[in-house]
């Protein structure tokens, strides 16, 4: 598969931090072009509306979740403790498109909202297997939840309790050993 062109990706890497630094309303077109250091015809070129534009991020976000799922259902520690794991923010590329997802959907895009609910139903479905019912898999993905959501808190005036090292490594096996 060939890769796609630099400005494009460009492009796509400033849509996506306006989103997470600024949110939906100050990613304009304009102030892509901008942060991306090219012409507006120059991103007109690769994204003729700002919805191909949304649609180009959700894409992304689409591939990155492929990949996850991938990495997940062969991870060597199992598929529950790689969830868990990587609920926790390390600000990866799957971080930042899903936050960049988030605010486009928040901001009412549909197309953003369902893409959010088809990560869920993806991690969902490569969890099923290794939870013996739907009590523990929802247990999985809540515990995931509430990390990915406490990392959001973190830097601001509510901390985030974000168990990190051997607090992380706790949290995991006692997961594991409820779902089990």
């Amino acid at each position: 598969m060939s890769r796609p062109p630099l400005a494009r990706e460009k492009v796509l890497d400033a849509f996506e931090a306006i989103l997470v630094d600024e949110g939906e309303r100050a990613a304009t077109m304009d102030a892509t072009a901008r942060a991306a250091g090219v012409s507006k015809g120059g991103l007109l070129y690769h994204f003729a509306s700002k919805e191909i534009l949304e649609a180009g991020l959700i894409e992304r976000l689409q591939t990155l979740v492929d990949a996850d799922v991938v990495a997940m259902s062969s991870a060597a520690d199992g598929p529950i403790s790689y969830y868990l794991r990587s609920s926790v923010m390390e600000n990866e590329p799957i971080d930042r498109v899903i936050l960049a997802t988030s605010r486009l959907a928040q901001g009412g895009n549909v197309h953003a909202s369902e893409a959010l609910r088809e990560v869920r139903v993806k991690w969902a479905d490569a969890l099923r297997p290794y939870a013996p019912d739907g009590a523990a898999l929802d247990l999985v993905m809540l515990v995931g939840d509430g990390l990915y959501f406490n990392n959001a808190l973190s830097g601001g005036s509510i901390p985030g309790p974000v168990p990190r090292g051997a607090a992380l490594d706790a949290l995991v096996d006692l997961v594991e050993r409820a779902v089990r």
